[in-house]
């Protein structure tokens, strides 16, 4: 306690107070250090937003270390700035390695551009999901998946051409890019679960896909929530379209549009209109989503 108590007076109360204050200004190095070191911290997150931090935090203690060397010759001073310079260097060309050294193929490009990007999502977040997966090309007229037949065990995500969707030979909807292909069967099992597709899909033109496997994707949603979250936002969006998609072709009567919103309100304030089978695959279509 003496000690702390004597390094406080030592600091404080005994140290020499400043009678007189420096009358002329630093020169101009100094001044842009600070101001180089203010605009450095206001840097955000992400990759891009580190190195935004790093070159401005660089070039600051850049500064600050001529600034000693020249105008206050003080070597303790340039030393430090100096090697906090060199480490914010360093910094800077290993983020910019990592992130030049990510690289994809064209379909991914167009996937994380359309998709990922403006959700935010980083590239090394990106490449981490993308290196689970593989592109699949799809030709006119063949089926990704059989009513009754196709086991449910990948997840799938549209890059180019159109899918077209049926039940029992009867037309639902289309998949256009950048739309899962199977969101709904994939939401309606848990992990341990198997199942079947209850629809047809047929490719409606040539087609490419990005696919992953089911079990693999699992796997990596248990390594990295964050991504198992995003995955989970995007097919519940997904999803929500498909149903709406849906809802545009289903009509109830001549003027009355089947609302998903409330249905139960719609049954009863119409009772005596009867349902077309296009309203009854529906209903089954989006009970068998919300399972």
């Amino acid at each position: 306690m003496e000690k702390n108590s004597s390094l406080w007076k030592s600091l404080v109360t005994e140290h020499p107070l400043c009678t007189t204050w420096k009358q002329e200004a630093e020169g101009a190095i100094y001044h842009l250090a600070s101001i180089l070191f203010v605009v450095g911290f206001m840097g955000g997150s992400g990759f891009f937003g580190l190195l935004y931090v790093f070159s401005l935090l660089g070039l600051g203690f850049l500064c600050s270390a001529v600034w000693a060397w020249v105008d206050v010759c003080a070597a303790d001073i340039f030393s430090w700035n100096f090697v906090l310079f060199v480490i914010c260097f360093m910094q800077f060309v290993h983020i910019a390695y990592q992130v030049h050294s990510i690289t994809f193929a064209r379909d991914f490009h167009v996937l994380y551009s359309s998709l990922f990007k403006p959700l935010g999502i980083p590239l090394p977040v990106f490449r981490t999901i993308a290196l689970s997966s593989e592109v699949v090309s799809l030709e006119k007229e063949h089926c990704y998946a059989m009513q009754g037949k196709t086991s449910i065990d990948r997840l799938s995500v549209l890059i180019s051409g159109r899918i077209r969707v049926t039940v029992d030979g009867e037309f639902l909807h289309y998949i256009s890019p950048f739309q899962f292909l199977d969101s709904p069967e994939w939401d309606s099992l848990r992990p341990t679960e198997e199942g079947i597709f209850q629809v047809t899909l047929t490719a409606d033109t040539d087609c490419r896909y990005v696919s992953w496997r089911r079990k693999k994707l699992y796997l990596l949603f248990a390594q990295h929530r964050y991504i198992s979250r995003l995955f989970s936002v995007l097919i519940g969006s997904d999803i929500a379209d498909k149903l709406y998609a849906l809802n545009d072709r289903v009509y109830i009567g001549k003027k009355h549009h089947y609302d998903i919103r409330l249905p139960n309100y719609y049954q009863m304030s119409t009772p005596d209109l009867s349902r077309s089978p296009l309203t009854e695959q529906f209903r089954n279509s989006r009970q068998h989503c919300n399972k």
